[in-house]
């Protein structure tokens, strides 16, 4: 396998005008365009002809994270404006959803727009729910390179997540160039949003109605659910010239025993991930697996974080096993220590030299020039990719986060 290291970023570009990255999602959400790859060729069609591309028996999974209202506006005393951008929990939260569910006080990595404005100053923000009025407090507690930790308090008994939704705001991506409205809060999350984490929605899954899934079950084909909570890594430009210098960001995944064992039972079917959240959440269970079963050859003293994915694991490890291998691995170790979930961290990078161990299928959207995600379709498809992309600009289709997709088969 080629180690992706020494890529360079350039050759993972193309001509992005701006009036073909989608400001605003289709009223319909199942009516975008959706590009068919397979075997070199490209068909067209839409999302809510999806089932008639998929064959029956076929596991299709997506990822469940909700995006929170990470964006925090506050005023200081002076008048000046400061925008707390919550990226994700401090150190000590074993989790986002423990982080979400704090009381009265908790402590987030930020980026903090205005921040030479602030110093020692502790913010106070005024906000209601239902009839009563909430102070909402902000304190630096320390700066580092990559992100302020602050702490944030409140004196009323909701949690952290109630506080969010009633006094943040969603964070669109940057590239969209607006502000977030009304309408926002219901069209940039999924429908099946359910767990409360992510700063960006995983845009493959906007285009899913239930309509759409029930016609999907219709044709039995399978759904399965995991969480990625994204962060805002994803739209981190890659400004290194070699990969080697881009540090992908940590991101939190919760997988069930459940999906697992659906997964090792459909290893000979077609498994599709909806979106590169979710691929990304499949393959790394892949090299949790690997990692498991050279760990147990050595000690059964073995942690969650033993296994967490880093960057360059997939490239680095020796000696690979079968994928249902990898899996009943991971299972069989849940089962031993009663784990009914994997909650941990990947860093997986996915990139041209890469060969996916589970994953048949990706359905995805069109992504930023120069990005991490250009190099997961360049290595699923080659320098295909440009093929793809060419022709999603030439015939009108809509680019990035509300904008068209396409299903990829590997």
């Amino acid at each position: 396998m080629m180690h992706p290291k020494h890529l360079k970023i350039d050759p993972f570009t193309y001509p992005l005008p701006e009036e073909k990255i989608a400001k605003y999602p289709l009223p319909i959400r199942d009516a975008s365009k959706l590009l068919v790859y397979s075997n070199g060729n490209i068909t067209e069609t839409i999302y809510r002809q999806l089932p008639e591309y998929l064959p029956t028996n076929s596991l299709l999974i997506f990822n469940n994270t909700k995006v929170i209202e990470a964006r925090l506006l506050f005023k200081k005393s002076s008048g000046s404006s400061i925008e707390i951008f919550c990226l994700e929990p401090a150190n000590e939260y074993k989790d986002i959803t423990t982080a979400m569910q704090q009381l009265q006080t908790v402590q987030w990595k930020c980026l903090v727009g205005g921040a030479k404005k602030w110093k020692d100053e502790i913010l106070v923000k005024e906000i209601h729910w239902q009839e009563e009025k909430i102070n909402l407090f902000a304190k630096i507690i320390e700066k580092n390179t990559n992100y302020f930790l602050i702490e944030l308090s409140w004196n009323t008994e909701l949690s952290f997540a109630e506080i969010l939704h009633v006094a943040g705001v969603i964070p669109l991506p940057p590239y969209l160039h607006r502000d977030a409205e009304i309408n926002d809060a219901i069209t940039y999350q999924t429908v099946y949003a359910i767990n409360s984490g992510s700063v960006a929605a995983p845009t493959a899954g906007l285009h899913f109605t239930q309509e759409l899934l029930n016609n999907l079950s219709a044709k039995a084909i399978k759904q399965l659910f995991v969480t990625l909570h994204v962060g805002a890594g994803t739209f981190k430009p890659v400004k290194a010239i070699e990969m080697k210098d881009h540090e992908m960001h940590a991101e939190f995944i919760h997988v069930s025993y459940t999906l697992i064992k659906a997964l090792i039972e459909a290893i000979d079917e077609k498994i599709i991930c909806v979106g590169t959240t979710s691929l990304r959440t499949i393959e790394s269970l892949y090299w949790m697996g690997v990692k498991l079963s050279k760990k147990l050859a050595v000690t059964n003293n073995i942690s969650i974080e033993d296994i967490a994915v880093h960057q360059w694991d997939p490239y680095e490890i020796k000696n690979t096993i079968p994928a249902k291998e990898a899996l009943l691995c991971l299972l069989n170790w849940m089962k031993e220590n009663t784990l009914h979930d994997i909650i941990t961290t990947t860093q997986i990078i996915i990139a041209p030299g890469y060969q996916l161990k589970i994953v048949k299928g990706l359905i995805t959207n069109f992504h930023q020039p120069k990005s991490t995600l250009l190099l997961l379709i360049a290595a699923i498809v080659g320098d295909d990719w440009k093929k793809i992309y060419n022709y999603a600009l030439e015939n009108d289709c809509r680019f990035l986060s509300y904008g068209d997709g396409c299903l990829i088969w590997y």
